[in-house]
């Protein structure tokens, strides 16, 4: 089965059809706006109308939708303004002009078409005298009609100019559309990159002098060896030393490089849930920094959040998920910080027994100094998941007196 792109909107603005589907929901929201054909149509299908005039004007009528789709749907995909665009658009315009004056002047319709389709083709530059010009001659040709002269202006010659400019700034904002996507494409290629040099350069400055040194005394050993083997013992040591020394260091920089945080990971849960149609609510406490949170404890947190999103995605079926940060104060006088996931879904599993993903995040909280509590939510329907962590410091702002604990989520164990 054929997915759309992450991201994509139900119309993809901007982006041309990836697939079947997208393509058919596209023709499908074109081929609405044929519903103002009707006039046309019933003009054709009336009592009195003659085989030729049946005839023709089916013809012309067909001639002109299969011209406003071709024209539409290959700048839909290319982009490119080219010479069977203007004999397209040229042909739009003459089918108009001769339909409307030869049968009836609810033909005049097709000059909205027109007007709508130069927009969408034609560069600005183009279209700001090319959209006037199709509704002059619109005014020309409905002139010809002693009956509508007192309105036609308004049922066909403003929405004929009107809309021509307004998809003209639908225009402007399907190209600005595209280029904030290259322009965010673009960052986030450059973070990927500079994330790459500062890599490079900490590994650089953490392995370089150790590998130097490394080398020159497996060098000063190498030539020790043969008349002074004690000496030669004692540069190997120091050889054991320096390369235990630069491996703890590898393992500090890369234990700090997969560290998650808080602000990180709340964006990707906002662009996850986003992406399965499930609607987010975020206390902006969430994005602020609190002072005595550990990188190890703001990392459990981070990862608790990680793992109550996944759940709510795979397993709840929720339509919304609200996410709570809140301070705490405990009864042995610990201040504790309390992140809590809630949803409205199917709510937790009557066997009440933790997967292995909420049972490898009780451990880390736990390692932390911190628990995990799962249940019901507290309105009754769907799941609830709590995870609190320690502050070894008062936060920013604390020094009034300790707010009151909220009321906890129970843990169906």
């Amino acid at each position: 089965m054929e997915s759309e792109p992450k991201g994509a909107g139900p119309m993809m603005i901007g982006q041309p059809p990836r697939t079947r589907r997208q393509a058919l929901g596209k023709m499908m929201w074109f081929g609405i706006w044929l519903l103002y054909l009707a006039g046309p149509v019933g003009q054709l299908l009336r009592a009195g109308a003659s085989a030729t005039e049946r005839i023709g004007g089916g013809l012309g009528l067909a001639a002109f939708v299969l011209s406003y789709f071709a024209v539409v749907f290959r700048h839909m995909w290319r982009k490119a303004t080219g010479p069977l665009m203007y004999a397209a658009l040229a042909l739009m315009l003459a089918l108009s002009t001769a339909l409307s004056w030869t049968l009836d002047f609810s033909w005049l319709v097709l000059f909205i078409f027109t007007s709508v389709a130069t927009a969408v083709v034609l560069p600005w530059r183009q279209s700001r005298w090319t959209i006037p010009l199709v509704t002059a001659v619109l005014l020309a040709v409905g002139a010809r009609y002693p009956e509508i002269r007192g309105y036609y202006f308004f049922a066909y010659g403003l929405p004929a100019l009107g809309s021509g400019f307004m998809m003209v700034g639908v225009q402007h904002l399907i190209r600005t559309t595209t280029e904030l996507r290259a322009a965010r494409q673009e960052v986030a290629r450059l973070a990927a990159n500079d994330e790459r040099l500062r890599l490079a350069r900490d590994l650089h400055d953490l392995l370089g002098h150790s590998l130097s040194l490394i080398t020159l005394k497996s060098e000063l050993a190498g030539r020790m060896l043969p008349d002074r083997p004690s000496d030669a013992a004692r540069q190997v040591a120091d050889i054991e030393q320096v390369s235990r020394q630069a491996l703890v260091d590898v393992r500090e920089a890369v234990t700090g490089y997969r560290r998650p945080r808080l602000a990180v990971e709340l964006a990707g849960a906002r662009a996850a849930l986003r992406t399965a149609g499930v609607e987010i609510s975020a206390d902006p406490a969430l994005e602020s920094e609190y002072r005595g949170l550990a990188p190890d404890e703001e990392g459990a947190l981070a990862w608790a959040l990680r793992e109550a999103v996944t759940n709510v995605i795979r397993h709840s079926g929720a339509r919304h998920c609200e996410l709570l940060l809140t301070e705490e104060w405990e009864a042995d006088e610990r201040h504790y910080l309390g992140l809590t996931v809630l949803d409205d879904g199917a709510g937790p599993p009557r066997t009440q027994h933790d997967g292995n993903g909420l049972s490898g995040l009780r451990e880390r909280l736990a390692r932390a100094g911190g628990r995990l509590e799962t249940g019901p939510a507290p309105r009754g329907r769907g799941f609830a998941l709590r995870a609190c962590i320690p502050l070894t410091a008062a936060p920013l702002g604390a020094a009034a007196a300790p707010e009151t604990s909220p009321e906890s989520v129970n843990d169906p164990a």
